[in-house]
């Protein structure tokens, strides 16, 4: 096969999807710009390596996919073509070392994003990227040249492909605002309205729960929504809750309250506070309470934190004695939940381009030579190394892609 010849090619956005799209085009000899529109690269990856940069999950790819939903079905040939083990030896190239912490989840030894990010921008100025900050994407102009605003003024610039990688409109203060649908739909791209993904439900708390424990952990307890049960930890809230175990329901919850919005019922999560025992067990412990014991010292000698005491106060007031009765409410707390957080706050978006507006080469259909990444694209998955892992995974597929479709444009 006769290799494509070198071209032009601007990324616009320097996310992950767009720097690993850059790292790969520019790797098969082209000439690559990458155009961001804030003073440094990286901003929301650097942000999400805060607390630990958890870059994919190692747990079996058919339940890895599952955690796609709907768009598994369109991102899984995507994934393995990219898979977490490609993720874990491209880092492990940068001379950064991965492991597999105890929850399934693939870290850096570093466990910080920024030593991974001066590595892979020092490979990339190697490759001959070209970074250029600071330029906010305003469009195209009448010749089809791409238009940017910097501080020094409107400037210009035309590539043989683009690739917007400008993710979703999460975070909007890292960059991501979404501010690029008005540009594309008036392009007649098809778009699905953002919503919160991986975002904290608001519950009214009782002054109490409030006051005392906002900021306190509800450690090892389970939530189950519509026969979904999901098992992990959340932190409790002066608005409501959010933690890992709320983010992996933000689809049915968000799903929920949309119907909910119709049919005018609430949305109720069942909280199990003690996930280990059984119902059963759990009413032989609170039988053990010695007579005159009051209720609040029986549910803390039955395992109960004084958070999770508060949190069944609020969802149930009138708390009955029967050991029975008592077990079956900790093992299924009633939770009330009024709203999702928004997307200002949200850890990720749903919604973007519809999967129908682009091809098997990530090319925008309504605009020939234009290719979309990351979380531009209708997808959501929760945290745990998800949405990184798609981000890198559909950026070297567009790469791929620009390729492939410059290949045939050579052909002609």
């Amino acid at each position: 096969m006769t290799p494509t010849p070198s071209r032009s090619i601007i990324i616009i956005g320097a996310g992950p999807s767009g720097l690993i799209a850059a790292e790969q085009l520019a790797t098969a000899g082209h000439r690559v710009d990458v155009y961001e529109r804030m003073p440094t690269p990286g901003r929301k990856f650097l942000m999400a390596g805060r607390g630990g940069l958890n870059l994919t999950h190692s747990e079996p790819l058919p339940s890895f996919l599952g955690r796609y939903r709907e768009a598994g079905d369109w991102l899984g040939p995507v994934l393995m073509q990219h898979d977490p083990s490609a993720v874990r030896a491209w880092c492990e190239g940068l001379d950064q070392p991965t492991f597999v912490g105890s929850s399934g989840r693939v870290f850096p030894d570093a466990m910080k994003a920024s030593p991974l990010l001066r590595a892979w921008r020092a490979r990339l100025e190697a490759l001959g990227v070209a970074l250029h900050l600071r330029h906010l994407w305003t469009g195209w102009d009448e010749s089809g040249a791409l238009t940017f605003d910097t501080p020094d003024g409107a400037v210009t610039a035309q590539a043989d492909a683009t690739l917007l990688a400008l993710g979703g409109a999460s975070w909007p203060r890292l960059g991501s605002d979404g501010g690029w649908a008005g540009l594309l739909s008036s392009r007649g791209v098809d778009l699905v309205g953002f919503s919160a993904s991986n975002c904290g439900v608001e519950i009214r708390w009782s002054a109490i729960t409030q006051d005392r424990f906002a900021g306190a952990p509800l450690k090892t307890i389970a939530l189950t929504l519509n026969g979904e049960r999901v098992a992990g930890e959340a932190m409790i809230a002066r608005y409501g809750l959010e933690g890992g175990a709320v983010y992996a329901l933000s689809a049915p919850i968000r799903e929920a309250l949309a119907s909910g919005e119709t049919t005018g019922e609430a949305v109720t999560l069942s909280l199990d506070l003690k996930p280990a025992r059984s119902e059963e067990e759990m009413a032989a412990w609170l039988g053990k309470a010695r007579k005159g014991q009051s209720l609040t010292n029986t549910l803390r000698k039955a395992g109960l934190t004084p958070q999770a005491i508060s949190v069944l106060r609020d969802a149930v007031p009138d708390l009955p004695r029967d050991p029975a009765a008592l077990a079956r409410l900790i093992k299924a707390v009633p939770l009330t939940v009024t709203a999702q957080r928004g997307l200002d706050r949200a850890i990720s978006s749903a919604g973007g381009i519809a999967r129908d507006a682009v091809d098997d080469r990530f090319m925008i259909t309504a605009l020939p030579g234009v290719f979309a990444a990351g979380e531009m694209l209708d997808w959501d998955a929760p945290t745990g190394g998800y949405l990184l892992q798609a981000s890198f995974a559909t950026g070297v597929a567009a790469a791929r892609g620009i390729e492939a479709w410059l290949g045939t444009t050579d052909a002609r």
